[in-house]
């Protein structure tokens, strides 16, 4: 048995500081309507599609990064992402900046919305491993602030039931941390879709710039392979306005394997007919949870954070 539905992954090139919201929503458009005739029903975007990466700059106050963040859902720039992806029978998932206000308090996220074709918000996902820090160190070229402009994520890791399968969100970081995939498996999620916006260089190692996009290949086979589910991971990468970032968009298979890259860190497309059922011999041999989990001895996991020597 098979059960196969086309997926697209759109790569975004650099949206730079001058871009303005209507400049970049109009490419996402464009690369939904590519995605739309090659026969896709979902399309994954990027982290903070709509925006330059902006944690790499220092503001201090809210009247400085207030600019980059969406308020509403969806918010005025989105509207029309939203109304030609209805219009097309096209869903989408889509990485933003999120302002809200609760019980009179301000909140900002790193946050990523999962929209059904038929336009209805299935939900929302924020971002729990944040990286950098709160606060500059000082770097010669750039910051990595994300801790300083967005709350860590308070929704979990929750996994949406559509008429194709059960999909699951993450954003960027968190496909360094196996524990991200493995809970929204054990909600059921087939599909994990996340985008990223990852600098070539790391500012706090001087780690060989090959190693950004093979560990980010590493994490998204093995997050594929050991959870018996596809990933549709999607980059916003090149030079933005000098600040460069990787590209390597993929959809993996269950099986580990790359089944479609994008060759450029341009606006790009690419897409795959991907059987949901694909996995099931996995989940049936070698990671049949049921059978061979062992969560007895699984507590070190959820009972403490640092690597702690008991003996």
């Amino acid at each position: 048995m098979s059960r196969n539905v086309v997926f697209a992954v759109a790569q975004m090139g650099p949206v730079h500081l001058a871009d303005t919201r209507a400049q970049t929503v109009a490419r996402l458009i464009e690369m939904l309507r590519e995605a739309h005739g090659r026969g896709a029903r979902w399309v994954t975007f990027p982290e903070l599609a709509l925006t330059t990466f902006f944690p790499r700059y220092i503001y201090d106050t809210p009247e400085e990064y207030d600019a980059f963040f969406e308020e509403g859902l969806p918010s005025p720039a989105m509207v029309p992402l939203f109304d030609e992806a209805r219009k097309l029978g096209v869903g989408f998932y889509l990485g933003y900046a999120e302002k809200i206000t609760e019980d009179g308090q301000v909140r900002r996220f790193n946050t990523s919305v999962l929209v059904a074709p038929d336009g209805t918000i299935l939900g929302k996902y924020r971002k729990i491993h944040l990286p950098g820090t709160k606060d500059p160190i000082g770097d010669i070229e750039f910051e990595h602030l994300e801790k300083r402009y967005f709350e860590v994520g308070d929704l979990g890791f929750p996994t949406y039931g559509t008429d194709d399968g059960r999909f699951g969100m993450c954003i960027c970081n968190d496909r360094r941390w196996p524990e991200t995939f493995r809970v929204m498996a054990l909600r059921g999620a087939e599909v994990f879709m996340l985008g990223y916006n990852t600098p070539t260089r790391n500012i706090h190692y001087p780690e060989p710039a090959h190693l950004r996009e093979y560990h980010h290949r590493l994490s998204l086979e093995s997050a594929a392979y050991q959870n018996a589910a596809w990933v549709m991971a999607a980059a916003k990468c090149g030079s933005e306005d000098g600040f460069a970032m990787i590209g390597g968009s993929a959809i993996v298979s269950p099986t580990g394997e790359v089944v479609a890259r994008a060759a450029s860190e341009d606006d790009e497309v690419i897409t795959f007919s991907c059987d949901l059922d694909l996995g099931a011999y996995i989940r049936r041999s070698v990671f049949d949870f049921a059978r061979h989990r062992r969560i007895e001895h699984y507590g070190p996991i959820t009972s403490q954070t640092a690597i702690e020597v008991t003996e």
